[in-house]
């Protein structure tokens, strides 16, 4: 049963999603209830993209799949964090590990 959540206007809130095993940071997305169910049915990362306006299952072209491990959100209820064990080369679109490689230096 999903909670209360907050949503934002356009319905989404903000998945933070963390390798279960290292805690390592792998990328930020966004869900909906829909999205929500359906990552808790299928038992993978299931998200809303904003930019195309569709949900995308992760990895389903890449082969990167991110095998859910737990869900939870904040003490606001306005952030879920998803942890997952990542399959394949990473979370990135670009290639990389995790969408965090960049340094502001």
């Amino acid at each position: 049963m999903i909670p209360d959540l907050k949503y934002n206007d356009q319905g989404l809130i903000p998945a933070i999603v963390q390798e279960a095993e290292t805690g390592e940071v792998l990328m930020l997305a966004y869900m909906n209830k829909e999205s929500i169910e359906k990552t808790l049915e299928i038992g993978k990362t299931c998200f809303w993209s904003r930019s195309r306006q569709e949900f995308w299952i992760k990895g389903l072209t890449s082969g990167n799949v991110q095998i859910v491990k737990e869900l939870l959100y904040d003490c606001d209820a306005d952030t879920l964090l998803v942890k997952v064990e990542q399959v394949g080369k990473g979370a990135c679109h670009t290639g990389e590990r995790t969408c965090f490689f960049r340094r502001i230096e």
